[in-house]
């Protein structure tokens, strides 16, 4: 079974998260896309980031309309930092080693993957699906190669349409009493409403 992997913070989930799931879901015949709302992003420590009931809530809703799409709440149940080589060991653990991993990320997290827990470790127990980013080009993978080895038999290069959302640019909206219609799903953003999120 191929399933994929999809990690953020969702702060909130938006239309491009799930425009990309499923076009990678679709070019890689995956069997169905987790989405893993991080419980704490390391690499956003200093950040003030939304409670991770209502993240868990907002990507339950915005993906409950598709059967390939499933919710994987392994970090925000687990203490402390959130690592994804530790998610994806512990998703191995559970669906057995007949299933095959493929974590989708931006070209912006790739060419900063040198920074993350256990990289080397990490390219080995999956796929790497690397995917467009607003203001981001493919890194040099040779060169990530010297700091990763083996790197670039992992890296799986899809093109796909940039999507010109973000978590950011939502919430400097909703702060400024504009419109976030058709940015997210419509029940991520009636939930937004009812909980006075971002404003």
């Amino acid at each position: 079974m191929n399933i994929g992997v999809l990690g953020g913070t969702f702060d909130p989930i938006h239309m491009g998260h799930l425009i990309i799931a499923e076009q990678v879901r679709l070019m890689l015949q995956l069997s169905k896309v987790l989405f893993v709302p991080a419980g704490q992003p390391w690499l956003k420590v200093n950040h003030v980031i939304t409670a991770q009931n209502h993240r868990v809530e907002m990507v339950r809703r915005a993906i409950a309309a598709n059967p390939y799409f499933e919710l994987c709440t392994l970090e925000v149940e687990r203490p402390g930092p959130s690592y994804t080589v530790d998610t994806m060991m512990m998703l191995q653990k559970q669906l057995g080693a007949q299933t095959s991993f493929f974590f989708i990320l931006g070209y912006d997290s790739l060419s900063e993957l040198h920074l993350w827990k256990e990289p080397t470790w990490l390219a080995q127990i999956c796929r790497l699906v690397a995917v467009p980013r607003p203001g981001s080009s493919l890194p040099d993978l040779k060169s990530l190669q010297l700091r990763i080895p083996g790197i670039t038999s992992s890296v799986i290069q899809l093109e796909l349409p940039i999507i010109e959302i973000s978590s950011s640019q939502i919430r400097k909206s909703l702060a400024q009493g504009l419109s976030i219609r058709y940015l997210v799903p419509d029940e991520v953003e009636k939930y937004i409403a009812e909980h006075k999120l971002y404003s």
